[in-house]
C-alpha cells in the first residue's frame, strides 16, 4: 500500500516529486482523482481548495473530480478503477468520514490500494489514522484527552468518527500555521503524552511516504515527531 499524507497537497517540488514516485508514471501518463467532499462540510471562502486541485493540475496531471454526495456508489467504483491515484482534499474530517461510508468507500480503498496511491491533504490525510483524537475539534477541549462522541463533531446528521484505520500512526496536520493556534509543539507534546501511538505533526510544506508500513519524511519545511525514538 503506497499513502502519501500531506498538509497542504502538492506545494512544492519534494512532495510532488515523492508523488510522481508512488505513481511511477511520468504526469502527462496518470490520471488523479480528486475527492474534495470534506471541503462541503466548511462554510466560507474556498479558495484553499482551487489552489489545492490546480497544483496537482499545473504540475501535468490529468485530474478528475470526484464528489462523493453526488455519485453513486456504482460509479465512484467504476471512476476510481480507472485512476492512478486517489488525492482526498481537505475540510471537515467527521463530514468527509460520514460520506466515505455512505458511499461504500471505506469499503472499497482497501482492494483499490492495492494498485493505486491514496494522497490526502490534511483531513484527507488525517481519515487515514487509528482515530481523529487529533482533529482540531477535540484540540479544543480542555483538559487531558478523553473518548467523546466523534458522532457529534462534526456537521449534524452528516458527521461520524470512524476512520479508515490505514497507518498505526497519528497524522497531524498544519504544524505552526496561523489559521491553527492550537497546533504547535508544547500544546501538541501535552495532548499527545498519553497516547500510545506515534505523533506526526507535519507543516505545510511537509509530508509523509509511507510504503507498506515503512515511514519516511518528505519535508521542505518544519516537523515534529512525538512517541517514538527514531525517525528517517
Amino acid at each position: 500500500m503506497k499513502l502519501l499524507l500531506t498538509s497542504n497537497g502538492l506545494s512544492n517540488d519534494s512532495i510532488a516529486k515523492a508523488f510522481q514516485e508512488l505513481i511511477g508514471k511520468e504526469p502527462k501518463d496518470a490520471k488523479v482523482a480528486f475527492i474534495p467532499t470534506a471541503a462541503n462540510g466548511e462554510r466560507g471562502n474556498k479558495d484553499w481548495l482551487i489552489d489545492d486541485m490546480h497544483r496537482i493540475r499545473e504540475r501535468g496531471y490529468y485530474v478528475d473530480v470526484v464528489e462523493l454526495t453526488a455519485i453513486s456508489p456504482e460509479e465512484l467504483q467504476k471512476t476510481l478503477k480507472e485512476m492512478d491515484a486517489i488525492f482526498v482534499g481537505g475540510g471537515n474530517t467527521f463530514y468527509l468520514s460520514y460520506w466515505m461510508q455512505k458511499t461504500g468507500l471505506f469499503e472499497l480503498l482497501p482492494e483499490l490500494l492495492k494498485t493505486k496511491v491514496y494522497a490526502g491533504i490534511s483531513a484527507g490525510s488525517m481519515i487515514t489514522n487509528k482515530n481523529l483524537m487529533l482533529s482540531s475539534e477535540f484540540l479544543a477541549q480542555d483538559g487531558p484527552l478523553e473518548d467523546v462522541d466523534y458522532d457529534l463533531l462534526g456537521p449534524e446528521g452528516q458527521s461520524s468518527g470512524k476512520t479508515l484505520n490505514l497507518v498505526d500512526l497519528l497524522f497531524r496536520p498544519h504544524l505552526n500555521s496561523r489559521f491553527f493556534p492550537l497546533v504547535r509543539g508544547e500544546s501538541l507534546k501535552e495532548k499527545t503524552k498519553d497516547i500510545k501511538l506515534p505523533v506526526y505533526a507535519m507543516d505545510d510544506q511537509s509530508a509523509l511516504e509511507i510504503i507498506d508500513g515503512k515511514i519516511r519524511v518528505v519535508s521542505e519545511g518544519e516537523w515534529l515527531v512525538f512517541n517514538q525514538t527514531s525517525v528517517k
